[in-house]
């Protein structure tokens, strides 16, 4: 009998996982025995990108199994759709996240990216934003691009533009990915798998079109899949993507009202300027973030979408439409 081996999970097939071992191999396996990380609440108990022990499987016509789920350093969580308590792990042990974000066709919401934002503020994902399809805006639209760039660079986000079927901006992308874990999420059709692939051809993930019809994405991804990238260069360790489904919308969990606000790195900068320790930057005198929305200092679109989930946390719906 082969011994227990380590590795990550590349993507999860309903019950059987596929898993990389730490010497590269893959491995299909079956998740054996109580998995549950304590104190978890979640509808899959095992996710794409966590760290696993396993036993591989001995003969061809067998799975290997899956036997202990070590601890996670970070994820990217949301709530479940269906499970209002229950929250649903979409990656693990990430070193950042991409959100590809477009202008228009479709248009990507200010309150949509700062509900991901939050997300990865939450559990230290770092998070840098890439402007996509840039190679097909009207006047109107580069000016809205170059809002959405200041708003975000304020903030102290990391900004790219790219432009994945015409190249522009691949290269920095590739630098940007190579030897680390990186999740890439963003609404469907906003050009993640096109510019995955763009990135590494061998991978050809399969796209598809906007519908002519909505102007949105069609689902081309069902579940987070993780892929190693071959990226030139030295990169001190294997490269991997997780592709994920395209999201509608982003269910916040685990988050407490007093704390949302320091999940905006450019109000939580400003937060000892308050007069109360405790406020809320809402109708509390003496606020530093109120007045400096006033001046300018901090983006409208983003103090809105803070009153908006502020506002939000104890809706029942799974996640609210912007």
């Amino acid at each position: 009998m082969q011994g227990m081996l380590n590795g990550v999970v590349m993507r999860s097939t309903g019950s059987q996982y596929v898993v990389r071992g730490d010497d590269a191999t893959l491995h299909t396996c079956v998740a054996r025995g109580n998995l549950r990380i304590k104190g978890w609440k979640s509808t899959n108990p095992v996710a794409v990108g966590d760290r696993v022990s396993f036993l591989p499987q001995e003969r061809t016509d067998e799975v290997g199994s899956i036997m202990e789920l070590h601890e996670r350093r970070n994820y990217i969580v949301r709530r479940s759709v269906n499970l209002s308590h229950h929250k649903h792990v979409i990656a693990a042990n990430l070193d950042q996240a991409l959100l590809m974000v477009t202008v228009a066709r479709p248009r990507t919401s200010y309150g949509f990216i700062d509900r991901f934002l939050i997300t990865a503020e939450t559990y230290q994902v770092p998070a840098i934003i890439v402007f996509n399809k840039v190679d097909d805006l009207t006047e109107e639209d580069l000016d809205r691009l170059a809002e959405y760039q200041e708003v975000y660079e304020e903030a102290g986000y990391r900004t790219f533009i790219t432009a994945a079927l015409s190249g522009v901006g691949v290269e920095a992308v590739r630098t940007l990915l190579a030897g680390k874990v990186t999740l890439v999420a963003g609404h469907s059709g906003v050009g993640k798998s096109t510019l995955i692939n763009a990135i590494d051809p061998d991978l050809d993930l399969w796209t598809l079109e906007i519908s002519e019809a909505s102007g949105k994405g069609q689902h081309t991804t069902t579940n987070a899949e993780m892929y190693e990238l071959k990226v030139d260069g030295d990169a001190p360790a294997p490269t991997f993507i997780i592709d994920t489904p395209g999201i509608k919308g982003f269910g916040l969990v685990d988050l407490e009202p007093e704390h949302i606000g320091d999940q905006f790195p450019e109000m939580f900068r400003l937060k000892a300027d308050c007069r109360f320790n405790n406020c809320l930057h809402k109708e509390e005198p003496g606020c530093a973030v109120r007045k400096a929305v006033e001046e300018g200092r901090v983006a409208e679109s983003r103090y809105a979408s803070y009153l908006d989930i502020l506002q939000g946390l104890d809706e029942e719906s799974p996640y609210r439409l912007d």
